[in-house]
Parts: C-alpha cells; structure tokens; sequence
C-alpha cells in the first residue's frame, strides 16, 4: 500500500474522490476526527468496509493518531485484501494534521482562552 502526505491528501479531497477512515476506536473518533472522515475501530470486515467504504474502485485513505501508531496500516492492509484497488495511508495522521492548525469535526470541547476560568 502507498502512503500520501498531507497536502496530498488536502488536494486528493477537493476532487471528492476520496473516502477517507479513521483507524480509531470509536470514542477516539467522535472526540475528533478529520472533516469527512468515517470510522473503522477494530477489526475490517468485509461488511464493515463495504459500509464505510462502499466504492471498492476509489482511493481509500486510512490514517490513525500519528507517525507511531498502526493500526491504519494493519486496516489499509485489510482494505486490500478485500479488494479496494488504491489503499494508501496518512501517516502523520491526526498528529500531523493538527500541527499544520487544520480543523477537526467532533464533539471535544475547545480549550478554554487564556486566563478563563481564574479567580480575579
């Protein structure tokens, strides 16, 4: 499987022929995940792939928390056994992607502003 870089997959995304996954548990996921993205947290089965990934024929870009983590490999690795035809994955995933200041979907709740939350 290949591997994409970040202002690839930015560009990759603007054409809309991306369906991008999170290799994540699921409450990793809802706390925050990239815009788009749809979630796969634990074992790819073939069910699972198909609902979260329906187009076997487009790229299918798996990310997970950053350059150390593995677990979208182990599931970029299970896409292609199933037959996807372009699996790559975001190796700086979430990590990268933040440290660049991109934004996130989710529910986690943004930090509070300097001195909030401080007795006068």
């Amino acid at each position: 499987m290949d591997r994409i870089i970040r202002e690839d997959l930015i560009a990759l995304r603007q054409t809309g022929t991306v369906q991008l996954v999170e290799a994540l548990l699921a409450d990793a996921f809802a706390a925050e995940h990239i815009p788009g993205a749809r979630n796969v947290p634990g074992q790819v089965s073939a069910e699972l792939a198909a609902q979260v990934a329906p187009d076997r024929a487009a790229t299918v870009v798996l990310y997970c928390s950053g350059p150390y983590c593995n677990r979208s490999k182990m599931a970029a690795a299970a896409f292609a056994r199933l037959g996807y035809a372009d699996v790559r994955v975001y190796a700086g995933g979430k990590q990268d992607w933040a440290e660049a200041g991109l934004a996130f979907e989710g529910n986690r709740a943004p930090a509070p502003a300097a001195g909030a939350g401080r007795p006068e």
